[in-house]
């Protein structure tokens, strides 16, 4: 029979696994083989946006919504409204997931999409974890939920990460759905103070959603004087999210000080932090 050491063993070879603890086998050419660390056994036909991990141990499948914007859809149905989530995701959390979550379902998302960035421009790229794990977390997080999907768009894209780059390309690719960028308040105060690339240009893309934390609402009069054309492109809503208290700088110094970080972030995120030795070396 085996056991759930014996399932944990078999993520020295593999790469996700699902809530259960049990390791995932992804079929390549027909067979059933060890999952390392790329995605090339992804569908690579007219749908590269699903995939398929089976788990060995109980037979189960899940798809994995592993999202490349410059492929068609296949026969998808038409999106009506889709999140935008940024973000170093170093790594992702909760907070995030939380986030995200809530904004699907008090907007009446379609799904959402986490963009793990491979250069964040106000950070030193040396201080930041290789994109490749970043990706691989954010997935591991998302898998379980049928309305997350991960883009390897800004990761893929050399230089600095822009979100206005990601916004322009994923209105194009998206349309005619609406594209909400899902992000925080203080992000949002640096966006209406002009301090991102194209600021004004990425406010009339997209609907801006900002999430707070309770008692710290968004002044009404900045909500106000932004969304004077209604409910679309240019507009902007606030949310608040208990979660928010959670930050991917303090798990890092937790993780550097020997501090438990289980419950904050998703148990597949704490062992791949663990099995790779991340965050351990540098500061934020």
């Amino acid at each position: 029979m085996t056991t759930l050491e014996d399932l944990r063993r078999l993520l020295d070879t593999s790469f996700a696994y699902h809530a259960l603890g049990h390791g995932f086998y992804a079929p390549r050419d027909g067979q059933r083989a060890p999952f390392h660390t790329c995605m090339d056994w992804l569908p690579r036909g007219e749908n590269r946006e699903d995939g398929l991990l089976v788990c060995p141990a109980c037979g189960a499948e899940v798809g994995v919504r592993w999202l490349d914007e410059r492929a068609p859809g296949g026969a998808r149905a038409p999106a009506t409204g889709v999140g935008v989530m940024g973000g170093t995701f170093d790594p992702i959390h909760m907070g995030h997931l939380v986030t995200a979550e809530e904004a699907r379902v008090q907007f009446g998302l379609d799904r959402v999409i986490f963009v793990p960035n491979r250069h964040p421009p106000h950070k030193d790229p040396l201080a930041v974890t290789d994109p490749g794990h970043r990706c691989r977390m954010t997935l591991l997080a998302t898998v379980s939920n049928p309305y997350f999907a991960v883009s390897r768009m800004e990761t893929e894209r050399p230089g600095p990460s822009y979100t206005i780059d990601t916004i322009r390309e994923m209105t194009g690719r998206l349309r005619p759905a609406q594209v909400y960028y899902i992000t925080g308040a203080d992000a949002l105060q640096q966006i209406l103070r002009g301090e991102w690339r194209e600021a004004s240009e990425l406010l009339r893309l997209c609907r801006v959603i900002a999430a707070t934390r309770p008692g710290y609402p968004l002044d009404p009069a900045v909500l106000a004087g932004h969304n004077r054309g209604g409910g679309g492109p240019g507009s902007i809503v606030s949310m608040e999210i208990p979660a928010l208290a959670i930050s991917s700088t303090d798990i890092r110094g937790r993780v550097r000080g020997g501090r438990p970080i289980k419950y904050l972030v998703p148990e597949a995120v704490e062992y791949y932090v663990y099995k790779h030795n991340l965050y351990h070396e540098r500061d934020a």
